[in-house]
């Protein structure tokens, strides 16, 4: 999938930010990768120049991420790990005293299909990015298509992933999701079919939205962070 997603994050903040570093195109740029499991995606982004954060609520998979950019002492600088939840961030990020949105861009890749509280995480994405910043998506559609080959094709029969990894139920389709992102502050800016092949085990961009898509939304720089509610106030609506 990085044959993908790196290309679509990079080319997408460089349409925002304009200046150029030729070798290093991200340079200067903070990135929090969301779910960042073994780093894999995290390292993709470092090498591009990024300075990387890349959180997961697994212990295992930070150590994993940790010892793996060990092998490689040019990485180390650009990344760091943490093992916390993205709401555990925001609500750090908010009891500073001068705390504030600090990323040029959050990436949610292959998590938002395994979230029980969506509208939380949209609100600690925005509280996360300066304005003007970058929210990328990689996700899974809610469709019958998806349905037959998400879960039935690629966790019983072809044994893909193990069985039980997703719940359709938690799938949302890519106007769901543009909505939900919209009454939140972001403009989305551009949605793109991807599409997997079994046999070759490669990744390819497609017309249909029917079964995998990314998303690209900017955090709108005349949203009011002053009089939104924050991240404990959110928590508690979302459980009232």
């Amino acid at each position: 999938m990085n044959d993908l997603r790196v290309p679509f994050i990079r080319d997408n903040l460089l349409n925002v930010h304009k200046a150029r570093h030729p070798g290093k195109p991200l340079a200067g740029l903070r990135i929090l990768d969301v779910g960042c499991g073994g780093g894999l995606l995290t390292e993709s982004l470092g090498r591009l120049g990024a300075n990387v954060l890349g959180i997961d609520p697994v212990d295992q998979s930070i150590a994993t991420a940790q010892l793996h950019s060990s092998y490689d002492p040019d990485l180390r600088h650009q990344m760091s790990y943490r093992a916390c939840t993205l709401e555990e961030l925001s609500e750090e990020e908010e009891e500073k005293e001068q705390g504030g949105p600090q990323f040029d861009a959050v990436v949610a890749s292959e998590v938002v299909e395994h979230l029980t509280n969506l509208e939380t995480f949209t609100f600690s994405c925005n509280h996360m990015l300066k304005p003007g910043g970058s929210l990328f998506i990689t996700t899974i559609n809610k469709t019958n298509l998806s349905y037959v080959l998400g879960i039935i094709v690629a966790e019983e029969l072809l044994r893909i992933v193990p069985s039980g990894t997703h719940d359709w139920e938690k799938f949302i389709s890519p106007v769901d999701l543009e909505r939900l992102l919209e009454s939140s502050g972001f403009s989305v800016q551009s949605v793109q079919g991807m599409l997997y092949n079994p046999l070759s085990g490669a990744w390819s961009w497609t017309n249909s939205t029917a079964i995998n898509y990314a998303l690209h939304a900017v955090k709108l720089s005349d949203w009011d962070e002053g009089s939104s509610p924050t991240m404990e106030d959110h928590t508690a609506d979302t459980h009232s």
